[in-house]
């Protein structure tokens, strides 16, 4: 079986899956995760938000080596494989902060456009294949 990290935070496995964000009624601000109250105003009146799939790479880096607990991973420093996090602007109103499908530095530049994605994180105990979302480039 294959499942996903964090079910509530996007519409897999949806044919094209998109990231749930929300957006305040009173200021317009967006979060993604999606938030019952606004960061910006403090305001209770939020509402769901389905994001683009595709947007643009902001700023990006290379993870090279094991994260520190709570990284959900299972890798070992022995099978650890380099990943690229980026910060990806998704229309107007919202950046994400994501795993990027590529970590090649030569591969990656500021301003290219990306599109969602999920991707292997880990095999739980019970052999089920776990998913997290990333962005890959267009």
């Amino acid at each position: 079986m294959t499942k996903v990290l964090a079910a509530d935070v996007s519409t897999w496995p949806a044919e094209d899956p998109q990231l749930i964000g929300s957006r305040c009624a009173a200021c317009g601000a967006t979060t993604w995760p999606r938030q019952p109250r606004c960061p910006r105003c403090s305001g209770p009146d939020m509402s769901e938000l389905l994001l683009p799939r595709r947007g643009t790479l902001i700023a990006w880096t290379t993870q090279g080596f094991v994260p520190k607990l709570p990284y959900a991973g299972k890798e070992s420093a022995e099978d650890f494989r380099p990943f690229g996090i980026g910060l990806v602007q998704l229309g107007d109103d919202v950046r994400v902060e994501t795993r990027l499908t590529e970590s090649d530095p030569a591969a990656l530049r500021t301003g290219m456009e990306v599109e969602l994605t999920f991707v292997p994180l880990y095999v739980d105990e019970s052999g089920d294949e776990v998913l997290t979302c990333a962005f890959t480039p267009v």
